[in-house]
């Protein structure tokens, strides 16, 4: 079985303020280690159920955060960003059985987490279709281009209710929520043993359950947190201003809508 995981830190376990996700603070090793021992987990979860390969793609901010030495054998890890348009789930296809996120978090404009955010803290929201989307429905439906399911999460309370929401089958952990700039976290070992047990039982489910059924027609909407950056995304090809904080992006081809992604937001 073959099992690819994206990785964020924002939604690892007991994560509160932007110091913890972010290199130059002092408070960010644990939190490092903490994303870690979390991915770690899902792998064990993962080989229980059969797993004998791993592709790990490390998804916080430089892309350099997980902490290889302790990986097992059989994970590869994608560390840095290539530029690709699939960015969280960057070598993604269709050879890969299951899709599993681990340390996820809500998106923007969410009270959900303290660190709510969709891709950069520029983007107020991110619209699909006239609803607000987080990071994993964006990658979950480039996992759909490719015919792979995600069907395990790991992150706060909001996340993993929006996750629920869009694929029903799919299992997930939650381990914090937001309670305006605090959290309340479960015991990270508890956390651990919840996401290797949640890892496994998905991976010896029914799979098929968690595809998704991609739509036919795709309205992408940004809102910008300045007028300034709604501008300079409104000159991609097919973009459009229609307010001065809002871009529109419409396509049939929803690799066209990561594409204009990567390049606006």
């Amino acid at each position: 079985m073959k099992v690819y995981i994206s990785a964020d830190i924002e939604g690892t376990t007991g994560i509160t303020h932007w110091d913890e996700a972010e290199k130059p603070h002092a408070t960010y090793p644990e939190f490092r280690e903490r994303m870690t021992d979390e991915v770690v987990a899902a792998c064990e979860g993962a080989i229980e159920a059969g797993a004998t390969e791993i592709l790990i793609k490390d998804a916080h901010d430089s892309g350099r955060n997980i902490i290889a030495g302790r990986l097992p054998d059989c994970a590869k890890l994608i560390r840095g960003w290539s530029g690709h348009p699939f960015s969280m789930v960057q070598e993604l296809d269709a050879s890969f059985d299951a899709l599993l996120f681990v340390g996820y978090h809500s998106k923007a404009g969410s009270d959900d987490n303290p660190l709510a955010h969709t891709l950069r803290l520029r983007v107020a929201h991110l619209a699909i279709n006239g609803e607000i989307a987080s990071e994993f429905q964006i990658y979950s439906y480039a996992a759909a281009l490719v015919k792979v399911p995600g069907i395990f999460l790991s992150g706060d309370a909001g996340i993993c209710a929006d996750a629920r929401k869009l694929v029903p089958a799919i299992v997930t952990v939650p381990v914090s929520r937001g309670i305006g700039p605090s959290t309340l976290s479960i015991a990270p070992s508890l956390a651990l043993k919840e996401i290797r047990e949640g890892a496994s039982r998905a991976l010896r489910g029914n799979h098929a359950a968690c595809h998704i059924e991609l739509p036919k027609h795709f309205t992408l909407e940004i809102k910008f947190t300045t007028p300034v950056d709604a501008y300079r995304a409104s000159w991609y090809p097919g973009a459009t201003l229609t307010e001065p904080r809002v871009v529109r992006f419409l396509s049939t081809d929803y690799f066209e809508v990561l594409r204009a992604i990567k390049f606006m937001a």
